[in-house]
């Protein structure tokens, strides 16, 4: 069968995040690194390539077991069937399309920002050279603390089989960027995000699928949101 289930949930903010947009313009005296933001508002936004990759790359990472990951082409096959794959010419692989889409997502509390002070803060960084001491600062846009966006991801159904394997993948990349982090500079406490309010529904398809299953599978992905809001 084929058909297409969506599942959407809401991604918060829980420490300044920086996904870097284009400086080609900026005027003498703006910020260094602005945030990417929407054309049409001006608001802060996620593209879902940045969710997208980071997802991957944190499962590639961990059905590895290693730090370093291979070529996108090299992945296990449930991560390529998610999330798509060019081939492997060498194995005689075709290319495959994924199962996994994303779209970009906007901000879903904007007025609320808005009324305790704006969208985004910039904190001013310095990198100290060890040998001169000579200082280079620079001044870093990020998306505040607090800041909601809502997320919308489109899975296929290609093999009902497959499909709770591919939801407990899903799963699993939540979890793991739930203790990581999104965008830039994380090691220095940049992007924390948790994900909640998950819902899961089918769209289309000749047969129905146990969508309740699936909840149950995105649900846990929840607690690990509580535990990083509690701590």
């Amino acid at each position: 069968m084929y058909g297409k289930i969506t599942i959407k949930c809401k991604l918060t903010v829980l420490t300044g995040m920086h996904i870097g947009g284009s400086t080609a313009f900026s005027a003498i005296g703006s910020v260094d690194s602005p945030v990417i933001r929407d054309a049409l508002t001006g608001e802060p936004m996620l593209p879902g390539s940045s969710l997208k990759g980071k997802m991957r790359t944190l499962l590639a990472r961990a059905k590895k077991n290693h730090y370093v990951t291979q070529e996108c082409k090299d992945d296990p096959e449930e991560i390529k069937r998610l999330f798509g794959t060019p081939g492997n010419r060498d194995k005689g692989e075709d290319p495959k399309c994924a199962r996994l889409q994303f779209a970009d997502a906007f901000l879903i509390n904007a007025d609320v920002l808005k009324a305790r002070g704006g969208m985004t803060e910039v904190k001013f960084e310095n990198t100290i050279n060890r040998i001169t001491s000579v200082a280079n600062p620079r001044q870093i846009e990020r998306v505040v603390r607090g800041a909601q966006f809502g997320i919308m991801m489109v899975y296929d159904i290609v093999n009902e089989k497959e499909i709770e394997e591919d939801f407990e993948n899903i799963a699993k990349a939540l979890k793991l960027l739930s203790m990581d982090y999104l965008g830039g500079h994380g090691s220095r406490g940049y992007g924390k995000v948790v994900f909640s309010n998950f819902d899961v529904e089918q769209r289309s398809g000749d047969s129905t699928i146990d969508t309740s299953k699936l909840m149950e599978i995105l649900e846990g992905v929840e607690e690990y949101g509580i535990f990083a809001l509690q701590a």
